[in-house]
């Protein structure tokens, strides 16, 4: 079992941050992946609409508050998008290289995780098997992303790290995480 955890940094701006964290942790055990992403700080200024009665696959998540996270495999320039919003839509894409070819990745019908709300901290967890895109014996690298769109519609991206002169999630020395 291999167990990290993570804090995500906003990209630098000239706009102030939300008055936020965002923290969590990630496990790979054999070919189970299971993360925890925690937001912590004054939610009521960021842009979460009610839970949906019927979650479903949605494209561009990312135009709101998401939490996202990439997967590649080690040595190899294909990689994975996962898309999780907290009113319960998500998505998964397949891409073949840097933003090349992306396209939903139909291994996956659906994507149950698990979204707890509180006053001053929003939970999302996933617990995914990953038999279905890669084997157990093959290494993944790991980026952890969060775009926070708030009431004002102003939106701040947040990674591990940023390594772009723009906000840039793609890039793959940012998959500075290895299980």
């Amino acid at each position: 079992m291999n167990e990290q955890t993570f804090s995500l940094q906003p990209f630098p701006s000239n706009e102030s941050p939300p008055n936020l964290k965002i923290s969590g942790n990630i496990v790979r055990n054999g070919n189970k992946l299971a993360i925890r992403y925690m937001l912590e700080g004054d939610l009521k200024e960021i842009a979460v609409f009610p839970l949906s009665n019927t979650p479903s696959r949605k494209h561009e998540l990312w135009k709101e508050t998401c939490f996202e996270f990439f997967l590649g495999i080690k040595n190899s320039a294909r990689y994975w998008e996962l898309n999780l919003s907290p009113v319960g839509h998500w998505n998964v894409y397949r891409l073949d290289g840097y933003r090349q070819g992306m396209q939903e990745e139909t291994a996956f019908e659906n994507l149950p995780f698990n979204i707890q709300n509180q006053t001053d901290v929003l939970i999302v967890g996933l617990d995914i098997d990953l038999d279905k895109i890669m084997s157990v014996q093959q290494a993944i690298e790991v980026a952890i992303t969060t775009v926070i769109k708030d009431r004002n519609g102003e939106v701040t991206y947040w990674a591990l790290t940023h390594l772009g002169a723009e906000a840039d999630f793609h890039l793959r020395d940012s998959f500075i995480i290895h299980l």
